[in-house]
């Protein structure tokens, strides 16, 4: 059955196959909004975009156009369906498929947005009705948000920014950990939003 949300300007749908969209995420979509207000011009990218609520509460807010990307069909659906809702579908493009194939390598973006799931596997147990491929980070929560940086390397312009949704400030000391052993990627982290113990946000821009 569909459900509906408010999520800052939009009215956001989804049902219970599709992660509901929670109230504090949309710190992230504030953020980018300020961001995107002294950024190149251009479409934000967001990643593992799930119903689109983030990305395009993003998008509306800043008056951009937005790329979406989402492996999951009945997701991105929804995120089809919202950008419509909300009047701006002229200006979105969601693409199914996963985040190592879904951009051509000459694609560049300003300002990319992520929330990949970001749970060890032994934790998603304590959130059963989730879905469980929403919030599976693999063994050590890292798996996806590794990918999400890796696609970051590849296509953020010279200046860009990544805004990465982490679980809490010992995650951001993983993945600030993960980008000090591998300067190959060429990404820093440069500031975080921490919303509680389990929830912060990470500024990387490139090095």
């Amino acid at each position: 059955m569909t459900r509906t949300c408010a999520f800052g300007p939009l009215t956001v749908s989804y049902d219970e196959r599709v992660l509901a969209p929670r109230p504090w995420t949309f710190e992230q979509s504030r953020w980018a909004a300020e961001l995107a207000a002294d950024a190149a011009p251009g479409p934000v990218l967001e990643l593992c975009a799930g119903a689109g609520h983030i990305g395009l509460a993003a998008a509306v807010l800043a008056d951009r156009d937005l790329v979406q990307v989402e492996a999951d069909p009945i997701a991105a659906r929804y995120a089809r369906d919202n950008a419509g809702s909300a009047g701006w579908g002229g200006r979105v493009q969601v693409r199914v498929a996963r985040l190592e194939s879904a951009l051509d390598p000459q694609e560049l973006f300003a300002l990319i947005l992520a929330d990949p799931p970001y749970l060890p596997s032994r934790e998603i147990e304590r959130w059963p009705e989730d879905p469980q491929t929403a919030i599976d980070g693999g063994t050590d929560g890292l798996e996806l948000i590794k990918q999400c940086l890796a696609v970051a390397a590849e296509h953020l312009t010279a200046d860009g920014q990544l805004l990465l949704q982490v679980a809490g400030p010992p995650q951001v000391d993983q993945v600030r950990d993960l980008l000090a052993a591998a300067p190959a990627v060429a990404l820093l982290h440069r500031a975080s939003r921490v919303v509680d113990p389990e929830r912060a946000i990470m500024l990387i821009g490139r090095r």
